[in-house]
């Protein structure tokens, strides 16, 4: 149903674009029945799929001439994602086939198909040879099944055979004769391409030209900018608009539609909402973490040591924890600093404020150890506070100590002065504010969860999207890893290419649910790690072994007896022995993450759907339909969702502010009785990703259609949430941070206002505008919910016109009598960043005016009889 309508309404758009089709055509008095198209590709491989067409075979047209008909999805962002010498053909089915060689250094081709050039099937990449270099590969029929040969240079000929495209034979050696060597060179806009020629019907040909003029419509709707209003609306003046509302049509919407997703991206954990002070505290930095491009990445990163040479060395004999095998040794009695860690660029301290430190220390060779500790300027000779730990006796143990900052600064650093001599191993070296958001210990950065909390969330996706399925098989996201003593907890790189402590772990994650009043919202891979995987054999590749498949599902079973079971169960125990007996109540589960719906992705998620179907029917299962609004992944995760009838899918979009205001129709069209939605990603950006009033509004504008599409778009979550300056992986991002301060961007408050200002059920309204124009009605955003709670029926209007829009509504269908309330309303230059709402008190009637600045958003509450 889904497919059937987006590809309705993608036709009824390509009948639009006729016009543009005969601009190109109409120099044939009669077009011919057949035509030769052209497949090739250009800029080392970058342009993926490209397509021309001919009458002759001499003088070829591109279909485009740059739009790509296909794109490779292998690998890496950056140094993959190539497509050479793609070779098309159509089989006796009238099927199409494209096969193309990765990069050169990749022993894979990769594979696709469709019925119309157009809706391409999800890519597979098989592995093919021995060694790497594939060049020109190409496909004949062989009996039943297909021969694909290559060229290795210097090597010869090498060939596969497959029968449906999924099982492949072994690569053999292929004789010199047998080839079809059908490449052709042909010219197209001045420039010399390599590719195969198929024979094709005029009607192929026009239908080609349709889309690719669906496609440039398409991003020139997407490109549209508020930096051409001016022009845009030259000649428009103030637009009155009446609002009256439809009580009759009133329907029930969701309770849960603002939420929040934290992914540990752009130092949002560690050095960041993780209060925790020390970098590297345990030592296990690996120069894996940030795979080989910092040199100086290591156990000792973020420490020095003012002292002998060698009397600071990392060693991991006799470890602490198995999951934590490095710790530093120290010998000697330095006369200078001692060790000192620098924090995360920085400690940042408050005068008066009491600090947590602690540490693991054991003395080698026996007797008591004794070590000052010291907060200190970043030259050590200023000392903001000091505590001295005695005693240190000859087993591991945990140290505990509180200092009290003398001074305010962002530039501290922490001292440890061993006071004796002879040899002293350290670990787990600590340094918490004790203020933490909650007063946890092992807490939050108190700032950064206010903020958050500030939103108003009903749920918390964590810990994250790439994050949770991780780059390769090795470094998918184990929650067990994540809960337990900190010193048991296992370490590792995320796929943002930094260290995790995983000291924010997924019993802290609930807990801050809990804090916030939240919905849990765990993500776990769905046995694949991320489509954009470099590592381990590349994530498209392959999924965990399905014999150790029960194993990982029994790990997914398990979390939800760990969030819901009695403390008398076997995971419920360990929640309990963490501080928390009661249950953490979950509800909702995602399964997957932006994945290429492939077989081998299937079988996996199925696996996993279906055993937490049976065990716990009441979990809510999220699943996964790919990163893009469209395509591949999302045409067949949609498919897989309605045949396995998972309750909810989780789709992404990152997009232009012109994309939000073309699109707001994008839900109203979808099937009331399937999968429900979770927008679980997305944000709108301006060149360069700035956020401003620009992209706050529109995002504005589209939630305006989210809530009338509620009933479908059961969450949302804008992402990421969080980003340290100067750290950033990512942007844009809803708020950034540095070591003292807080910067909600100006998005930021719009989704404040709409998750302050939720409802639970929708009123429609007649809105009649003065000027009916397209691009002025598209410029408007209203929306009316009721909160059954209160009984507060909550307008929200938003305009993106550069003129004021005057507003009439008519509430007398409401049971309420004139009052005064307050309207919060943000508004300004569409390029303008750092602007927060503004309030004003008005009296609202059964009929009251109220004027919308050019540019602007306002929420306010009208109080009924109810």
């Amino acid at each position: 149903m889904q497919k059937q309508i987006k590809r309705t309404i993608l036709g009824l758009l390509l009948l639009t674009s006729i016009p543009f089709l005969q601009a190109r055509t109409d120099h044939f008095v009669d077009p011919p029945d057949s035509a030769y198209l052209f497949a090739y590709s250009r800029d080392e491989g970058r342009s993926g799929l490209l397509l021309a067409y001919s009458i002759d075979q001499e003088n070829w047209m591109g279909i485009g001439p740059h739009h790509r008909f296909l794109f490779s999805d292998f690998g890496r962002w950056g140094s993959q994602k190539r497509m050479f010498d793609p070779y098309l053909f159509r089989d006796e089915e009238g099927m199409w086939h494209c096969v193309w060689a990765l990069n050169d250094d990749i022993t894979q081709i990769a594979h696709s198909a469709s019925a119309n050039l157009i809706d391409w099937d999800p890519q597979v990449y098989p592995e093919v040879m021995y060694e790497a270099q594939i060049e020109k590969p190409e496909v004949s029929r062989s009996g039943s099944g297909y021969l694909i040969t290559w060229e290795r240079p210097g090597k010869g000929i090498f060939s596969i055979s497959t029968a449906d495209w999924k099982a492949f034979s072994p690569t053999n050696p292929f004789g010199s004769t047998g080839r079809l060597n059908d490449r052709i060179k042909a010219e197209i806009d001045n420039q010399v391409y390599e590719g195969n020629v198929n024979k094709v019907s005029w009607e192929l040909i026009e239908s080609l030209i349709r889309q690719q003029e669906w496609e440039v419509q398409h991003e020139r709707e997407r490109a549209e900018s508020m930096a051409d209003d001016p022009v845009r609306f030259a000649r428009l003046e103030a637009v009155d608009m009446d609002i009256s509302l439809r009580l009759d049509q009133e329907k029930e919407i969701s309770d849960m539609l603002m939420g929040i997703f934290f992914e540990d991206i752009s130092r949002a954990a560690d050095g960041g909402l993780y209060a925790e002070l020390i970098q590297n505290r345990d030592f296990e930095y690996d120069p894996g973490d940030r795979l080989g491009r910092d040199a100086e990445w290591n156990a000792w990163s973020a420490w020095s040591w003012e002292g002998d040479k060698y009397g600071f060395i990392i060693d991991s004999i006799e470890p602490i924890h198995e999951n934590n095998l490095h710790y530093a040794l120290l010998d000697g009695t330095p006369e200078g600093r001692g060790l000192v860690n620098e924090g995360w660029d920085g400690i940042a301290i408050e005068a008066g404020e009491t600090y947590d430190f602690s540490l693991f220390a054991q003395s080698i060779e026996g007797g008591n150890r004794e070590i000052l500790v010291r907060l200190t300027s970043a030259n050590g000779e200023e000392v903001y506070g000091e505590v001295r730990i005695r005693r240190i006796g000859s087993k591991w143990k945990k140290y505990e100590a509180t200092l009290t900052a003398s001074a305010t600064t962002d530039q501290a650093q922490l001292e440890i002065i061993p006071q004796t001599g002879g040899k002293l191993a350290l670990d787990m070296i600590s340094l918490f504010p004790t203020r933490t958001y909650m007063g946890h210990e092992n807490g939050l950065r108190p700032d950064l969860a206010e903020a958050i909390e500030g939103l108003n969330p009903k749920f918390v996706r964590f810990p994250g999207g790439c994050v949770a399925h991780g780059d390769g098989l090795h470094n998918i996201y184990r929650w067990k890893n994540s809960i337990g003593p900190l010193e048991s907890r296992l370490p590792m790189r995320n796929i943002w290419n930094y260290h995790q402590t995983l000291g924010l772990g997924y019993f802290e994650y609930f807990q801050f649910c809990e804090d916030l009043g939240a919905e849990p919202v765990p993500v776990l891979a769905a046995g694949v790690p991320c489509q954009n995987s470099g590592d381990g054999g590349h994530g498209q590749c392959g999924g965990i072994p399905m014999d150790e498949m029960d194993g990982y599902v029994q790990d997914v079973l398990d979390l939800i007896e760990y969030a819901n079971g009695p403390e008398t169960s076997e995971w419920g125990a360990k929640r309990a022995a963490a501080g928390h007996p009661e249950p953490f109540n979950l509800t909702y589960l995602g399964i997957g993450n932006e994945d290429l719906i492939t077989d081998i992705f299937e079988e996996r998620f199925t696996m996993i759907y279906e055993a937490v179907r049976e065990q716990y029917p009441e979990i809510v299962v999220i699943g996964t339909v790919g990163p893009f609004y469209r395509g591949s992944d999302y045409e067949y995760g949609w498919d897989l969702a309605r045949k396995l009838e998972v309750p909810m899918v989780d789709e992404h979009y990152y997009q232009p502010p012109g994309w939000f205001i073309n699109n707001q129709d994008y839900y109203d069209q979808y099937d009331r009785n399937g999968p429900k939605v979770y927008l679980g990603e997305y944000a709108a950006h301006v060149p360069r990703r700035r956020m401003n009033i620009e992209t706050a509004l529109s995002e504005a504008l589209y939630l305006t259609a989210v809530e009338r599409n509620a009933d479908v778009v059961e969450m949302t979550s804008f992402a990421p949430l969080l980003a340290k300056e100067e750290r950033t992986n990512w942007n844009p991002d809803l708020i950034y941070f540095n070591n003292t301060e807080v910067k909600p961007t100006v998005d930021y408050y719009v989704q404040q206002l709409f998750g302050q200002h939720a409802g639970d059920s929708y009123i429609p309204s007649r809105v009649v505008l003065s000027n009916n124009w397209g691009e002025v009605r598209e410029r408007i955003g209203v929306s009316v919910v009721k909160d059954s709670e209160t009984g507060d029926v909550i307008v929200k209007l938003v305009n993106l016109l550069p003129v004021q829009v005057r507003t009439h509504l008519d509430l007398s269908s409401l049971d309420m009598e004139a009052h005064m309330t307050t309207i919060s309303y943000l508004t300004g230059q569409p390029q303008e960043e750092n602007l927060k709402p503004e309030r004003m008190s008005v009296q609202v009637g059964e009929r009251f005016s109220l004027s919308l600045n050019p540019h602007s958003f306002y929420v306010f509450r009208v109080k009924t009889g109810e």
